[in-house]
């Protein structure tokens, strides 16, 4: 039987072509290759899988993709990877199914060992991930369907979505002492999105004080100019004094109604959002950035300890059927107090942890990281 361990604790805004060298051209894929070992470091400790110095070959296929979050979660996977001396492919679907679907068929008939495959949402990735596992290919998936965690051997990643919604919630009760006019910007059909909504359910039902007045939201190559015009119209809607908080699901939608707020001259408005990245760190340090506080996982670590957990599936290691990272909240106020500009590498200056982890860090891999180091 399944032992089952749970560890306790889209779409949107820059080209993906921005995260790494040797794409594509139409920013769709990368591949690369292992690099050669150093032949004074030992290999001794490592497990038999990786003692011969051959490495392994990963496909990383993504469903979201076009926004900054994307990119580096991919390019955590690939670094990670590549300093462990595998080969690591990429691909994004840019959210179109279809494609997504395709090329989990299609690297099923190369010679991939392991998979990570990020946000599936529907049986029919639940049938594709049965597929791989059945012709011996490790997987691991990310931000997917809670069903791809009763495959046998097969892992279930996730941001702690209600964690993101509760701590960026939690702020905007804190600071409006529960009455407020709210604008929800959510977008169905994904589970984190799923899992946010579920939380900020239960927050309206417990504090009867907060009304919204206000919810749409849309998952397109374009999510952020979207979002910023259809919150322009809505501000047409709402003079000032009707508004008092944008609760923002997503970064993507984040940016769109700073955007929208900024033009419009509607600065009562404070939004509170969830995920971050360069760009969204860029504009909430813009003081007279409505954005006052965002929820978020290192996308980047993320991507990095999808891969290490696969890595220890192809050992032949024991790992989680599901794993949580933890959540931090990031502050407008933490930001502006820095002397310099913060941004993806620096934030752990600000943001104690950010960035860090030894989660599945076994000490093999620094050895691997030592014999393919450049």
């Amino acid at each position: 039987m399944k032992k089952k361990l749970v560890h306790p604790a889209f779409i949107f805004i820059l080209a993906f072509t921005l995260f790494i060298t040797g794409c594509s051209s139409n920013g769709n894929s990368s591949e690369s290759t292992a690099t050669t070992g150093n032949s004074d470091v030992s290999l001794e400790n490592v497990p038999e899988r990786f003692a011969n110095g051959e490495g392994a070959k990963i496909k990383v296929i993504r469903k979201i993709g076009g926004d900054d979050h994307t990119a580096q979660f991919l390019a955590g996977a690939k670094e990670e990877g590549e300093a462990l001396g595998f080969q690591v492919d990429v691909f994004t679907a840019n959210g179109d199914t279809a494609k997504f679907h395709d090329a989990i068929a299609q690297g099923l008939e190369e010679d991939y060992d392991g998979f990570i495959i990020s946000h599936g949402d529907d049986e029919a990735t639940v049938n594709a991930v049965q597929k791989l596992v059945d012709a011996g290919k490790s997987v691991v998936t990310f931000d997917s369907t809670e069903a791809l965690s009763t495959i046998e051997g097969v892992t279930l990643t996730s941001q702690n979505d209600e964690a993101l919604a509760t701590l960026a919630l939690d702020q905007l009760i804190k600071d409006t002492n529960g009455e407020a006019n709210i604008v929800y910007l959510w977008v169905d059909g994904f589970p984190p999105m799923v899992r946010r909504n579920n939380v900020y359910q239960e927050k309206l039902d417990k504090n009867p004080g907060l009304q919204e007045i206000e919810r749409f939201g849309v998952a397109a190559a374009d999510t952020s100019v979207q979002t910023q015009n259809a919150v322009a119209a809505m501000l047409n809607k709402h003079p000032k004094g009707e508004i008092d908080a944008i609760f923002a699901t997503w970064d993507a939608f984040a940016i769109g109604a700073a955007r929208a707020i900024k033009e419009a001259g509607r600065d009562e408005i404070s939004i509170y959002g969830i995920d971050v990245s360069n760009a969204d760190l860029q504009e909430i340090q813009n003081e007279e950035s409505s954005w006052k506080y965002t929820a978020a996982v290192d996308p980047k670590l993320i991507g990095s300890i999808n891969l290490r957990i696969l890595a220890k599936k192809l050992a032949g290691e024991e790992t989680p059927d599901t794993y949580n990272l933890e959540a931090s909240l990031i502050s407008q106020e933490e930001l502006l107090k820095s002397s310099e500009p913060i941004n993806m590498v620096n934030l752990a200056n600000t943001i104690e942890g950010w960035g860090q982890s030894t989660e599945f860090d076994e000490e093999w891999m620094t050895t691997l990281r030592e014999y393919y180091k450049k």
